[in-house]
């Protein structure tokens, strides 16, 4: 009995630690993105219900036992555990948007760029994604500068590889290339392609963003595509 805090308090490492694996185990190679999700939907509130059931069990224990020590050491379990039940708790509280089901963007749905390297992305969707999208994301247009196309086109490329994209085609020629993006948490794929085309003054920048996998990408590439330009 004098030992319970103690071991609370592994058993809340070790669930941590599991649910740090299920989360980063994508970007850690060990593996795939959807695999990761999967673990995720299936195991992390079930571990993290079980580290603060356990500390909050033990907590009371020790707190009747007056063993201020081991008490200690089970409430910090007990938090471990409702930390990582807060994602859960957040939701609840206040369920996410459900995204539109969709997770092919554009900034030109009338003529959405094509991919010319990546073999991943199927074809646009046509007129019905197109309607989705004006729906849901009124917001994604074009981007238009006043710096010519050479230059919008470095501009571009520089910012890709800071938001370390990898780069999988460049055709500066053609001031066009091509990217894998990352997502930060399961670390899915989604293919991007920018093209910068001239006009009578300074350029105007397309883009396209699309997931690999998944019906409805929540809301990802739109995102992407703000923050692209936004930074741009």
């Amino acid at each position: 009995m004098k030992h319970l805090g103690k071991i609370a308090l592994l058993v809340a490492v070790i669930g941590a630690s599991a649910a740090a694996l299920i989360v980063f185990g994508a970007r850690l190679g060990l593996w795939e993105p959807i695999t990761g999700f999967g673990l995720y939907r299936t195991w992390f509130n079930r571990l993290a219900m079980l580290v603060a059931a356990v500390g909050a069990v033990v907590l009371v224990i020790q707190l009747l036992r007056k063993d201020k020590g081991q008490a200690i050491l089970s409430g910090i379990a007990a938090a471990i555990g409702v930390a990582m039940l807060a994602p859960m708790i957040s939701s609840t509280i206040n369920p996410p948007v459900r995204g539109a089901p969709i997770n092919d963007i554009t900034t030109d749905t009338a003529n959405p760029l094509a991919f010319l390297v990546s073999e991943t992305p199927k074809p646009y969707g046509g007129a019905e994604v197109a309607e989705t999208q004006a729906r849901a994301y009124p917001d994604i247009s074009p981007l238009f500068t006043d710096l010519d196309a050479d230059a919008a086109y470095a501009r571009a490329l520089a910012l890709a590889n800071d938001l370390s994209w990898e780069i999988v085609a460049e055709d500066a020629e053609n001031h066009r290339f091509e990217a894998i993006a990352r997502t930060s948490v399961f670390y899915f794929e989604d293919d991007v392609v920018v093209v910068v085309t001239p006009q009578d003054e300074g350029s105007r920048v397309d883009m396209r963003s699309v997931s690999r996998v998944g019906r409805s990408d929540q809301g990802v590439n739109a995102a992407r595509i703000r923050d692209f330009q936004e930074q741009f």
